[in-house]
C-alpha cells in the first residue's frame, strides 16, 4: 500500500519508491572507492526527498533541508579533508533550515518539553550523549577540525531539541536518528583506526540511520501539515 493516493503511477510515490531503491543500491557501493557513479547513487536517495517534499507542498524549509543534505552527501561521499568540510558546512546548514521549521511549527522550547516527563529525558539523554561525544571527538581530531566539529555538535544537538517542541512523535524519532547517525560518523571518522568489519559496519549503520531519518522526517512534516 503507497503513502500517497493512487499506485506507482502517482508522481509522488515513484519518487519515493526510486529514493528508497537509490538508499539500499548505496549499501552495496559504501565499501566501494569513492566514484561518480557512487556520488550519483547517494545524493539521488535524499534529492529524491527533496523533489517529493517539493511536490506534495511541504513547508519550504523541509525541502531546502533536504537539498542541503543532498549536497552534503555528495561532498562526504568523496575523500579529503577539503570534502569532509563542504560536507559538514552543508549539514550543519541543513540542521539550521531543521531548527527554523521544527521552531516555525512547534509550541515553544519550554511548553511541551516541560510538560512531559519523556520528553524531558529525551532532552537530557541528546545534551549529555552530545556532550560526551564532543569531548571524546576533539581529542581526536585533527586542530583545523575542532571549531568545525564544535560547531556541527552543537547545531544537531540544537535540532534535536527543536523537534522536541513540535510534539510530533515521528519527527522526534526521526530527529533521534539523525542524531544517533552522526554519533557512529564521528567515531567511525576520527576513533575507529582500522578499516576492518566494525568500520564497515559502523558505515552501513550510518547509512542507514541517517536514510531512515531523512524518510521519517520527510513524511512526518509531509503528513503532519
Amino acid at each position: 500500500m503507497m503513502p500517497f493516493p493512487g499506485g506507482i503511477e502517482n508522481t509522488a510515490n515513484g519518487a519515493l519508491i526510486l529514493s528508497v531503491g537509490a538508499a539500499i543500491l548505496y549499501l552495496f557501493a559504501t565499501a566501494h572507492a569513492p566514484s561518480l557513479r557512487r556520488t550519483a547513487v547517494k545524493t539521488l536517495a535524499i534529492a529524491l526527498l527533496a523533489v517529493l517534499a517539493f511536490m506534495q507542498g511541504a513547508p519550504w524549509l523541509l525541502v531546502l533541508a533536504l537539498a542541503l543534505s543532498a549536497i552534503g552527501d555528495a561532498a562526504l561521499s568523496r575523500d579529503g579533508d577539503a570534502a569532509f568540510l563542504g560536507g559538514l558546512a552543508s549539514f550543519l546548514a541543513a540542521h539550521i533550515a531543521y531548527i527554523a521549521l521544527f521552531l516555525s511549527h512547534g509550541l515553544g522550547w519550554l511548553a511541551p518539553i516541560a510538560s512531559s516527563a519523556l520528553l524531558t529525558t529525551i532532552a537530557f539523554v541528546m545534551a549529555v550523549t552530545t556532550v560526551a561525544t564532543l569531548n571524546i571527538l576533539l581529542r581526536k581530531v585533527p586542530a583545523a577540525l575542532r571549531l568545525p566539529v564544535l560547531a556541527y555538535g552543537i547545531a544537531i544537538l540544537v535540532m534535536g531539541l527543536a523537534s522536541l517542541t513540535t510534539g510530533q512523535p515521528w519527527v522526534i524519532i526521526g530527529a533521534m536518528l539523525f542524531m544517533a547517525s552522526d554519533t557512529i560518523l564521528g567515531f567511525e571518522r576520527f576513533v575507529m583506526s582500522s578499516i576492518g568489519q566494525g568500520r564497515w559496519a559502523a558505515g552501513i549503520a550510518v547509512w542507514v540511520l541517517y536514510y531512515v531519518a531523512q524518510l521519517i522526517l520527510t513524511l512526518g512534516v509531509i503528513f503532519a501539515g
